[in-house]
């Protein structure tokens, strides 16, 4: 029974991978809830510090900051690009996606004469920038499971020296946003110059009043830039986050899908030995017959 042997070996085969894709949906799991808590832990200190930037900026109008100005003194025509993916695969289209995003929105700007520069956050992205030929001013990969500010800040001050010296018109953060476990939305929005919208004051009642040391201009441009920070690291915690659960979801189907290929398997395997079983009861019957006649 070659064909029975060959179909058995299938079978095992299949059967370690289940083995291993169980095991890695598992571990996307603990990793997921893990990843959940921090970034909705880094979540009230993104909305602090933009509510404090919004007031004191604000409450300053006859100073705007490099990062709040339209960069119409620009020098070049150059547009610049942080893009956030994943050092490792295995998660279903979510850089893809983010990727396609990407792609799209550069190939509008180069179309209308802008130059592309990116900062690529995540192995996956490095490779897809590298192979479609954009200029990557610097990079960062092997994150790990835990971001840390401090490595993040070195690759995208880069970009953001770049935007204040005005070589760049404009930067666009690119990430994959947590929505829950199984929806995460690639996003491509603009980062700087800031748009109004986001540092539009709270409406209240009364009006925040500030002891400036040494100054109001020091004072917001050191604001400024932690809170343009914290939007890359909260970029980057909610692509950590989508990144487990998008594991989770393609190994929990990896799973499915094999045992479903067992159980094909498991049928084909039993038909044939069926018909074997057969052939051999016939060839007997026959035999029997021709010794008796």
């Amino acid at each position: 029974m070659a064909v029975g042997k060959e179909i058995r070996g299938k079978i095992k085969s299949v059967e370690n991978t289940k083995k291993i894709t169980k095991a890695m949906e598992m571990v996307a799991a603990s990793k997921m809830r893990k990843a959940q808590e921090r970034m909705r832990a880094a979540r009230p200190y993104s909305e602090k510090i933009r509510n404090i930037t919004a007031n004191l900026a604000s409450a300053n109008p006859e100073y705007t900051h490099p990062f709040m100005a339209t960069a119409k003194d620009a020098k070049q025509n150059a547009v610049g690009f942080i893009v956030v993916t994943t050092d490792k695969g295995l998660c279903g289209g979510m850089n893809t996606n983010v990727l396609r995003q990407v792609t799209q929105k550069t190939r509008e700007l180069e179309q209308a004469g802008t130059r592309i520069e990116a900062v690529a956050i995540g192995n996956k992205g490095l490779g897809f920038l590298n192979r479609i030929g954009v200029n990557v001013v610097s990079s960062l990969t092997q994150i790990g499971d835990t971001p840390h500010l401090e490595k993040l800040i070195g690759p995208v001050k880069v970009m953001l020296d770049a935007f204040q010296d005005g070589r760049l018109n404009a930067v666009y953060l690119c990430y994959t946003r947590f929505i829950n476990t199984m929806k995460q939305e690639p996003v491509v929005e603009q980062l700087l110059p800031l748009p109004a919208k986001a540092l539009e004051a709270d409406k209240a009642g009364y009006g925040w009043d500030y002891i400036y040391e040494p100054d109001a201009a020091a004072v917001i441009d050191e604001l400024l830039v932690r809170y343009v920070e914290a939007l890359v690291y909260q970029a980057v915690a909610e692509n950590l986050s989508s990144e487990q659960s998008a594991r989770m979801v393609a190994m929990k189907a990896a799973s499915d899908n094999a045992g479903s290929v067992i159980g094909e398997l498991k049928l084909v395997y039993n038909k044939t030995r069926q018909a074997a079983i057969t052939k051999e009861l016939s060839e007997i019957v026959s035999g029997a017959a021709a010794i008796s006649a």
